[in-house]
Protein backbone atom coordinates (compact mmCIF):
# COMPACT_ATOMS: atom_id res chain seq x y z
CA UNK A 1 0.00 0.00 0.00
CA UNK A 2 1.29 3.57 -0.65
CA UNK A 3 0.03 5.86 1.48
CA UNK A 4 0.78 10.04 1.79
CA UNK A 5 0.00 11.47 4.86
CA UNK A 6 -0.23 15.26 4.66
CA UNK A 7 1.06 16.94 8.46
CA UNK A 8 3.79 16.03 10.63
CA UNK A 9 2.06 16.58 13.99
CA UNK A 10 1.37 14.18 16.74
CA UNK A 11 -1.79 12.39 14.42
CA UNK A 12 0.35 12.32 11.47
CA UNK A 13 3.16 11.16 12.55
CA UNK A 14 1.88 8.31 15.27
CA UNK A 15 0.32 7.05 12.54
CA UNK A 16 2.91 6.90 10.07
CA UNK A 17 4.39 4.61 12.62
CA UNK A 18 1.14 2.51 13.03
CA UNK A 19 1.12 1.96 9.67
CA UNK A 20 4.57 0.29 9.22
CA UNK A 21 4.05 -1.30 12.27
CA UNK A 22 1.42 -3.31 11.21
CA UNK A 23 2.39 -3.43 7.42
CA UNK A 24 6.34 -3.46 6.91
CA UNK A 25 5.95 -3.36 2.93
CA UNK A 26 3.94 -0.34 3.12
CA UNK A 27 5.07 2.62 1.25
CA UNK A 28 4.81 5.60 4.13
CA UNK A 29 5.58 9.37 3.20
CA UNK A 30 4.36 12.16 5.46
CA UNK A 31 5.27 15.69 4.65
CA UNK A 32 5.15 18.67 6.53
CA UNK A 33 5.01 22.69 5.34
CA UNK A 34 7.00 23.71 8.32
CA UNK A 35 10.08 23.38 9.43
CA UNK A 36 11.22 20.34 11.94
CA UNK A 37 10.90 22.39 14.90
CA UNK A 38 7.99 25.22 14.25
CA UNK A 39 5.35 24.84 16.52
CA UNK A 40 2.71 26.61 18.11
CA UNK A 41 2.13 26.72 21.29
CA UNK A 42 3.92 25.66 24.40
CA UNK A 43 2.20 22.81 26.66
CA UNK A 44 0.20 20.20 25.55
CA UNK A 45 -2.32 18.80 28.60
CA UNK A 46 -4.35 15.30 28.84
CA UNK A 47 -6.49 14.51 31.46
CA UNK A 48 -5.39 11.97 33.94
CA UNK A 49 -5.75 8.52 32.41
CA UNK A 50 -5.96 10.19 29.10
CA UNK A 51 -2.71 8.08 27.68
CA UNK A 52 -4.20 4.96 28.96
CA UNK A 53 -5.26 3.54 25.41
CA UNK A 54 -1.99 3.29 24.46
CA UNK A 55 -0.36 1.07 27.54
CA UNK A 56 -2.30 -1.40 26.16
CA UNK A 57 -1.48 -1.64 22.12
CA UNK A 58 1.66 0.28 22.20
CA UNK A 59 3.42 0.06 25.59
CA UNK A 60 6.56 1.25 24.03
CA UNK A 61 5.33 4.55 22.69
CA UNK A 62 3.83 4.83 26.66
CA UNK A 63 6.95 4.17 28.05
CA UNK A 64 8.50 6.83 25.96
CA UNK A 65 6.05 9.88 26.44
CA UNK A 66 5.02 8.91 29.92
CA UNK A 67 8.36 9.98 31.84
CA UNK A 68 8.91 12.90 30.07
CA UNK A 69 5.29 14.10 31.45
CA UNK A 70 4.41 16.86 34.03
CA UNK A 71 1.99 15.02 36.77
CA UNK A 72 -0.39 15.96 38.80
CA UNK A 73 -3.74 14.83 40.76
CA UNK A 74 -5.89 18.31 41.74
CA UNK A 75 -7.16 20.91 39.73
CA UNK A 76 -6.94 24.50 41.51
CA UNK A 77 -9.58 27.65 40.17
CA UNK A 78 -8.90 30.94 41.48
CA UNK A 79 -11.20 33.59 42.28
CA UNK A 80 -11.39 36.57 43.47
CA UNK A 81 -7.83 35.90 44.69
CA UNK A 82 -9.14 32.86 46.52
CA UNK A 83 -8.21 29.46 45.47
CA UNK A 84 -10.30 26.59 45.33
CA UNK A 85 -8.66 22.87 44.93
CA UNK A 86 -10.75 20.37 43.36
CA UNK A 87 -8.90 17.03 44.23
CA UNK A 88 -8.62 13.82 42.20
CA UNK A 89 -9.08 15.66 38.90
CA UNK A 90 -5.85 14.69 37.72
CA UNK A 91 -3.82 15.91 34.72
CA UNK A 92 -0.43 15.46 32.81
CA UNK A 93 1.34 17.83 30.60
CA UNK A 94 4.41 17.97 27.96
CA UNK A 95 5.81 20.13 25.75
CA UNK A 96 4.23 20.00 22.37
CA UNK A 97 7.75 20.07 20.70
CA UNK A 98 8.73 17.39 22.96
CA UNK A 99 5.95 15.37 22.07
CA UNK A 100 6.65 15.97 18.47
CA UNK A 101 10.25 14.81 18.70
CA UNK A 102 9.12 11.44 20.95
CA UNK A 103 6.92 10.69 18.26
CA UNK A 104 9.61 11.32 14.92
CA UNK A 105 11.69 8.70 17.50
CA UNK A 106 8.77 6.58 17.01
CA UNK A 107 8.45 7.32 12.99
CA UNK A 108 12.26 6.60 12.40
CA UNK A 109 12.22 3.74 14.23
CA UNK A 110 9.80 2.29 11.73
CA UNK A 111 11.49 3.37 8.60
CA UNK A 112 9.29 6.44 8.13
CA UNK A 113 11.14 10.01 8.24
CA UNK A 114 9.23 13.30 7.22
CA UNK A 115 9.62 15.49 4.55
CA UNK A 116 9.71 19.14 6.06
CA UNK A 117 9.00 22.72 3.67
CA UNK A 118 6.35 20.63 1.63
CA UNK A 119 3.49 22.52 1.21
CA UNK A 120 0.18 20.68 -0.32
CA UNK A 121 -1.57 23.26 -3.17
CA UNK A 122 -3.44 21.50 -5.09
CA UNK A 123 -5.49 18.03 -5.22
CA UNK A 124 -3.19 16.69 -8.30
CA UNK A 125 -0.49 16.32 -5.80
CA UNK A 126 -2.69 13.70 -3.78
CA UNK A 127 -2.93 11.51 -7.25
CA UNK A 128 -0.99 8.36 -7.44
CA UNK A 129 -1.60 6.71 -3.75
CA UNK A 130 -4.09 4.29 -2.32
CA UNK A 131 -4.46 6.18 0.62
CA UNK A 132 -3.94 10.13 1.61
CA UNK A 133 -4.76 11.01 5.09
CA UNK A 134 -5.17 15.06 5.64
CA UNK A 135 -3.64 15.33 9.07
CA UNK A 136 -2.85 19.07 8.52
CA UNK A 137 -4.60 20.57 11.38
CA UNK A 138 -7.32 23.29 11.54
CA UNK A 139 -6.50 25.05 8.29
CA UNK A 140 -5.99 21.68 6.59
CA UNK A 141 -4.89 21.82 2.51
CA UNK A 142 -6.29 18.51 2.01
CA UNK A 143 -9.74 19.18 3.54
CA UNK A 144 -9.35 22.23 1.22
CA UNK A 145 -8.86 20.49 -2.01
CA UNK A 146 -12.39 18.92 -1.35
CA UNK A 147 -14.48 21.17 1.18
CA UNK A 148 -17.54 20.81 -0.85
CA UNK A 149 -17.51 17.77 -0.86
CA UNK A 150 -16.42 16.73 2.85
CA UNK A 151 -18.81 19.23 3.75
CA UNK A 152 -17.11 21.10 5.84
CA UNK A 153 -18.27 23.99 8.52
CA UNK A 154 -15.95 26.32 10.32
CA UNK A 155 -17.18 28.91 12.52
CA UNK A 156 -15.05 31.00 15.28
CA UNK A 157 -16.35 31.47 19.15
CA UNK A 158 -16.22 34.99 20.35
CA UNK A 159 -13.50 35.04 23.20
CA UNK A 160 -9.99 36.40 22.58
CA UNK A 161 -6.87 34.12 23.36
CA UNK A 162 -3.31 34.29 22.90
CA UNK A 163 -0.89 31.34 24.20
CA UNK A 164 2.19 32.39 25.92
CA UNK A 165 4.40 30.05 28.25
CA UNK A 166 6.33 31.68 31.47
CA UNK A 167 9.36 30.31 33.50
CA UNK A 168 6.94 30.10 36.70
CA UNK A 169 6.08 26.83 38.24
CA UNK A 170 3.11 26.12 39.01
CA UNK A 171 1.53 23.00 41.07
CA UNK A 172 -1.37 22.15 39.47
CA UNK A 173 -3.20 22.87 36.21
CA UNK A 174 -4.85 26.06 37.79
CA UNK A 175 -7.75 28.82 36.34
CA UNK A 176 -7.04 31.90 37.43
CA UNK A 177 -10.11 34.77 36.79
CA UNK A 178 -9.54 38.56 37.65
CA UNK A 179 -11.49 41.24 37.20
CA UNK A 180 -9.78 44.60 36.17
CA UNK A 181 -11.24 48.15 34.90
CA UNK A 182 -11.59 47.21 31.49
CA UNK A 183 -13.45 43.37 32.21
CA UNK A 184 -13.06 39.96 33.23
CA UNK A 185 -9.41 38.00 32.60
CA UNK A 186 -9.16 34.41 32.80
CA UNK A 187 -5.58 32.42 32.77
CA UNK A 188 -5.06 28.50 31.93
CA UNK A 189 -1.58 27.52 33.01
CA UNK A 190 -0.08 24.51 34.42
CA UNK A 191 3.87 23.49 34.42
CA UNK A 192 4.74 21.27 31.20
CA UNK A 193 8.25 20.76 31.92
CA UNK A 194 10.70 20.91 35.14
CA UNK A 195 11.25 24.57 33.45
CA UNK A 196 8.25 26.08 31.82
CA UNK A 197 4.25 26.28 31.90
CA UNK A 198 2.11 27.26 29.67
CA UNK A 199 -0.05 30.15 29.97
CA UNK A 200 -3.14 31.09 27.87
CA UNK A 201 -4.68 34.34 28.49
CA UNK A 202 -8.38 34.69 27.51
CA UNK A 203 -10.99 37.82 27.52
CA UNK A 204 -14.36 38.11 25.72
CA UNK A 205 -14.15 40.49 22.35
CA UNK A 206 -15.49 43.90 24.55
CA UNK A 207 -12.71 43.83 27.39
CA UNK A 208 -10.15 43.15 24.77
CA UNK A 209 -11.28 46.03 23.02
CA UNK A 210 -11.34 48.14 25.85
CA UNK A 211 -7.84 46.46 27.34
CA UNK A 212 -6.52 48.27 24.00
CA UNK A 213 -5.54 44.96 22.42
CA UNK A 214 -6.27 45.81 19.02
CA UNK A 215 -3.40 48.60 18.78
CA UNK A 216 -1.07 46.94 20.86
CA UNK A 217 2.17 44.97 19.11
CA UNK A 218 3.70 41.94 20.20
CA UNK A 219 5.77 43.70 23.32
CA UNK A 220 3.27 45.43 24.23
CA UNK A 221 0.75 42.80 25.02
CA UNK A 222 2.91 40.60 26.80
CA UNK A 223 3.66 43.29 29.09
CA UNK A 224 -0.48 44.15 29.39
CA UNK A 225 -0.66 40.62 30.35
CA UNK A 226 1.90 40.26 32.71
CA UNK A 227 0.59 43.29 34.40
CA UNK A 228 -3.46 42.23 34.49
CA UNK A 229 -1.68 38.49 35.59
CA UNK A 230 1.39 39.81 38.07
CA UNK A 231 0.55 38.11 40.89
CA UNK A 232 0.13 34.78 39.04
CA UNK A 233 2.92 35.17 37.58
CA UNK A 234 5.29 35.42 40.60
CA UNK A 235 7.56 38.40 38.95
CA UNK A 236 8.10 36.38 35.73
CA UNK A 237 7.79 36.93 32.55
CA UNK A 238 5.42 36.18 29.59
CA UNK A 239 7.26 34.05 26.66
CA UNK A 240 6.09 34.36 23.51
CA UNK A 241 6.29 31.62 20.58
CA UNK A 242 3.85 32.38 17.53
CA UNK A 243 1.18 34.20 20.69
CA UNK A 244 -0.87 35.92 18.29
CA UNK A 245 -4.64 37.16 20.05
CA UNK A 246 -7.05 34.14 18.18
CA UNK A 247 -10.47 33.10 18.20
CA UNK A 248 -11.17 29.40 18.59
CA UNK A 249 -12.19 27.38 15.59
CA UNK A 250 -14.93 24.85 15.56
CA UNK A 251 -14.45 22.52 12.54
CA UNK A 252 -16.75 20.07 11.80
CA UNK A 253 -16.78 17.70 8.87
CA UNK A 254 -19.92 15.88 7.47
CA UNK A 255 -18.38 13.28 5.62
CA UNK A 256 -14.86 12.06 7.26
CA UNK A 257 -13.47 10.52 3.66
CA UNK A 258 -14.13 11.08 0.51
CA UNK A 259 -12.85 8.36 -1.92
CA UNK A 260 -9.42 7.30 -0.57
CA UNK A 261 -8.82 10.74 1.18
CA UNK A 262 -9.59 10.80 4.45
CA UNK A 263 -9.24 13.21 7.76
CA UNK A 264 -7.99 12.85 11.37
CA UNK A 265 -7.29 15.50 14.15
CA UNK A 266 -7.82 18.92 13.75
CA UNK A 267 -8.67 18.93 10.06
CA UNK A 268 -11.48 16.95 10.75
CA UNK A 269 -12.60 17.83 14.28
CA UNK A 270 -11.99 20.73 16.86
CA UNK A 271 -12.16 20.46 20.66
CA UNK A 272 -11.60 22.94 23.22
CA UNK A 273 -8.84 23.49 24.62
CA UNK A 274 -10.89 23.93 27.82
CA UNK A 275 -10.77 20.24 28.17
CA UNK A 276 -7.33 19.01 26.97
CA UNK A 277 -8.49 16.22 24.92
CA UNK A 278 -7.38 18.20 21.26
CA UNK A 279 -4.17 16.01 21.12
CA UNK A 280 -5.82 12.84 22.56
CA UNK A 281 -8.43 13.04 19.79
CA UNK A 282 -6.11 13.23 17.37
CA UNK A 283 -3.70 10.09 18.83
CA UNK A 284 -6.88 8.14 18.82
CA UNK A 285 -8.11 8.98 15.24
CA UNK A 286 -4.78 7.79 14.16
CA UNK A 287 -5.15 4.38 16.07
CA UNK A 288 -8.33 3.81 15.34
CA UNK A 289 -7.88 4.53 11.05
CA UNK A 290 -4.70 2.35 11.35
CA UNK A 291 -7.12 -0.41 13.34
CA UNK A 292 -9.79 0.06 10.76
CA UNK A 293 -7.30 -0.55 7.59
CA UNK A 294 -6.02 -3.72 9.39
CA UNK A 295 -9.33 -5.28 9.38
CA UNK A 296 -10.10 -4.32 5.86
CA UNK A 297 -6.91 -5.44 3.65
CA UNK A 298 -6.74 -4.51 0.34
CA UNK A 299 -10.05 -2.34 0.53
CA UNK A 300 -9.17 1.44 1.42
CA UNK A 301 -12.60 2.58 0.65
CA UNK A 302 -14.50 0.00 3.29
CA UNK A 303 -12.02 0.58 5.87
CA UNK A 304 -12.61 3.97 5.58
CA UNK A 305 -15.91 3.41 6.09
CA UNK A 306 -15.17 1.71 9.13
CA UNK A 307 -12.74 4.15 10.72
CA UNK A 308 -16.20 6.66 10.34
CA UNK A 309 -18.82 4.26 11.70
CA UNK A 310 -16.37 3.37 14.37
CA UNK A 311 -15.24 6.49 15.54
CA UNK A 312 -17.96 8.72 15.02
CA UNK A 313 -19.98 8.75 17.82
CA UNK A 314 -16.62 8.61 20.64
CA UNK A 315 -16.04 12.02 18.54
CA UNK A 316 -19.26 13.64 18.94
CA UNK A 317 -19.87 12.62 22.32
CA UNK A 318 -16.32 14.51 23.30
CA UNK A 319 -16.99 16.95 20.90
CA UNK A 320 -20.25 17.47 22.53
CA UNK A 321 -18.55 18.08 25.94
CA UNK A 322 -16.18 20.86 24.74
CA UNK A 323 -18.73 22.78 22.92
CA UNK A 324 -20.65 23.01 26.85
CA UNK A 325 -16.91 24.04 28.43
CA UNK A 326 -16.79 26.64 25.44
CA UNK A 327 -19.87 28.32 25.71
CA UNK A 328 -19.14 28.22 29.54
CA UNK A 329 -16.24 30.05 28.64
CA UNK A 330 -17.66 32.31 26.59
CA UNK A 331 -19.64 33.44 29.60
CA UNK A 332 -17.39 33.58 32.20
CA UNK A 333 -17.80 36.82 33.59
CA UNK A 334 -21.09 36.02 34.31
CA UNK A 335 -20.41 33.26 36.23
CA UNK A 336 -17.58 35.36 38.29
CA UNK A 337 -20.99 37.00 40.28
CA UNK A 338 -20.82 33.51 41.91
CA UNK A 339 -18.86 32.90 45.20
CA UNK A 340 -15.29 31.57 44.92
CA UNK A 341 -16.93 27.64 45.70
CA UNK A 342 -20.09 27.99 43.99
CA UNK A 343 -17.81 29.43 41.10
CA UNK A 344 -15.44 26.60 41.07
CA UNK A 345 -18.99 24.26 41.13
CA UNK A 346 -20.04 25.90 38.41
CA UNK A 347 -16.56 25.38 36.95
CA UNK A 348 -16.10 21.88 37.40
CA UNK A 349 -19.63 20.72 35.95
CA UNK A 350 -19.65 23.01 32.26
CA UNK A 351 -19.15 20.66 30.32
CA UNK A 352 -22.41 18.19 31.73
CA UNK A 353 -20.34 14.86 32.12
CA UNK A 354 -19.88 15.35 35.67
CA UNK A 355 -22.76 15.21 38.04
CA UNK A 356 -22.86 16.10 41.77
CA UNK A 357 -22.65 12.15 42.51
CA UNK A 358 -19.70 11.48 40.24
CA UNK A 359 -18.05 14.68 41.43
CA UNK A 360 -18.72 13.26 44.80
CA UNK A 361 -16.98 10.21 44.34
CA UNK A 362 -14.32 11.91 42.68
CA UNK A 363 -13.65 15.12 44.60
CA UNK A 364 -14.97 14.25 48.15
CA UNK A 365 -13.08 16.86 49.67
CA UNK A 366 -13.63 19.42 47.66
CA UNK A 367 -17.39 18.53 47.46
CA UNK A 368 -17.41 18.29 51.44
CA UNK A 369 -16.15 21.77 51.61
CA UNK A 370 -18.61 23.26 48.90
CA UNK A 371 -21.23 21.84 50.51
CA UNK A 372 -19.92 23.21 54.23
CA UNK A 373 -19.80 26.52 52.73
CA UNK A 374 -23.30 26.77 51.09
Amino acid sequence: MKVLIVGAGPAGLYLGYLLRRQEPDAEVRIVEQNPPDSTFGFGVVFSERALEFLREDDAETYDLITPAMETWTDLTVVHRGEPVVIDGIGFAAIGRLDLLRLLRRRAASAGVVPEYLRAVSSADELAGYDLVVGADGVNSAVRGCYADRFGTTIGHLTNKFAWYGTTEGFDTLTQTFVATEHGHFNAHHYRHSRSMSTFVFECDAATWQRAGFATMDEAATMARCGQVFAVTLGGQRLVSNRSVWRNFPIVRNEHWSVGNVVLVGDALHTAHFSIGSGTRLALEDAIALARALRKHPGAVRDALAAYEAARRPIVEKLVDAANASGRWYERFAEHMRLAPPEFAMSYIQRSGRIDRERLRKLSPRFVAAYEAAT
